[in-house]
């Protein structure tokens, strides 16, 4: 009766019974497979060299001495005697405009300096030439007046003592005498300050302006023949003979372009890590393969908006003896913020980080040892091993089949 109630359990619970097995034979099988797969996988040997870690950015080239010519007045364009391009000699005439108004101006300009000049002279001798003669002849007349009245009151002086003159006399030539006096030192006085300091200050304001608007008609006429004032190129040059031009207008650009300036624009957590005198290399998209060196004149001091980026600029020298690199345009900018030399390296899929501690898996016997590792400075692809492995060291980078690694796993080393 027992044996037809366990057939009857059997029965009446067989499904259960055969997933129950199902499923204990894969966890065996897994179990069984998990200790004895061996995982492929590919690998990589540490080794020694350089490592740099660099921020690449934008920038672009600006001159460093830059010479803009502008038109001092409105005029037109005589003579154009280079083009762009040009590599100019200080002190070459480059563009003629025409002078002929400018030559006019400056022409009535120094008539009235000429004629400020006149009168201050005027000023300061007592009056103009017609002027001082005939207060001269007037000075040597109230003279000969004065002597001429002093002697006849001394002679009436000494008639009146001996009882031929009479008082009356006396007094009228003694009237007489300090009239020709006041007459003389009225003069004297308008020798010595004919003009009021109100006067003198006018003059001396006249002569000043028009040697200001004389200074200024000679520079309008000196900046109408324009030379170059440093050896450079000529890299812009908008005008053409004939045509007109109004007060400001461009008439060209020159500069010196064996050295130039490239402002690179430094995303804002990078700005940390740069430093005046790193070095940095200059690429440009119009001339592929060709690269140029600098280093970092100054680092940012404020951060701004920059389309959709908030960024430091930072100026950089780069050497441009070839004259290739052109002012204002944009290149790429590589910026070496650290370099080591001869350095144990891994390549970053090799490093691994659990629970803030990095690690490699070393491969010996053909079995994953874990390592902790010290590291230094990485990029993109490297990644300096400091402390933890040896020269040479073979490491696991990632498994063939998908399945994770762990340590003491059994591993086939792939080409």
């Amino acid at each position: 009766m027992a044996s037809n109630g366990n057939n009857g359990f059997f029965a009446r619970h067989r499904l259960l019974v055969v997933a129950g097995a199902v499923v204990l034979a894969v966890v065996l099988m897994a179990s069984f497979m998990s200790h004895g797969d061996v995982v492929p996988v590919r690998t990589v040997r540490a080794s020694r060299g350089s490592i740099r870690s660099v921020i690449s950015t934008n920038g672009k080239v600006e001159p460093i001495a830059n010479f803009e010519a502008h038109a001092p007045a409105g005029t037109t364009v005589k003579r154009v005697l280079i083009k762009e391009g040009d590599r100019v000699k200080k002190g070459q005439l480059l563009v003629q405009l025409d002078d002929a108004a400018a030559r006019s101006d400056a022409a009535k300009a120094l008539a009235q300096v000429r004629s400020a000049q006149a009168e201050s002279s005027a000023v300061e001798s007592g009056g103009n030439r017609e002027e001082v003669l005939t207060l001269q002849a007037q000075m040597v007349k109230a003279q000969a007046d004065r002597d001429a009245a002093q002697r006849n009151f001394e002679a009436l002086q000494r008639l009146q003592q001996n009882g031929a003159a009479s008082p009356g006399e006396v007094k009228a030539a003694q009237d007489q005498l300090a009239t020709a006096e006041a007459n003389l030192k009225l003069l004297q006085q308008k020798k010595g300050d004919r003009y009021s300091r109100a006067e003198i200050s006018r003059v001396e304001a006249q002569q000043s302006e028009a040697q200001s608007a004389y200074s200024a008609a000679e520079n309008v006429l000196a900046q109408l023949n324009i030379r170059a004032p440093f050896d450079g190129i000529v890299y812009s040059l908008p005008v053409r003979p004939g045509a007109y031009v109004n007060p400001g207008d461009l008439i060209l650009q020159l500069a010196d372009l064996s050295k130039v300036v490239v402002r690179a624009f430094v995303d804002e957590p990078d700005i940390g890590r740069l430093s005046p005198g790193q070095r940095i290399e200059v690429t440009w998209d119009a001339l592929p393969g060709r690269e140029w060196q600098g280093s970092i004149a100054s680092v940012p001091a404020s951060v701004k908006l920059r389309g959709t980026r908030n960024v430091g600029e930072t100026t950089c020298l780069v050497e441009n003896k070839d004259f290739r690199l052109l002012p204002n345009i944009n290149v790429g900018v590589t910026i070496v913020a650290t370099e080591h030399q001869n350095v144990l390296t891994a390549p970053r899929e090799a490093v691994r980080v659990d629970d803030n501690q990095t690690y490699v898996f070393q491969i010996t016997n053909d079995a994953l040892q874990r390592r902790n590792v010290q590291t230094g400075i990485s990029n993109l692809t490297q990644v300096e091993v400091t402390a933890g492995i040896t020269d040479n060291a073979l490491l696991a980078i990632a498994p063939m089949n998908g399945k994770p690694l762990r340590d003491g796993q059994q591993v086939k080393v792939t080409p």
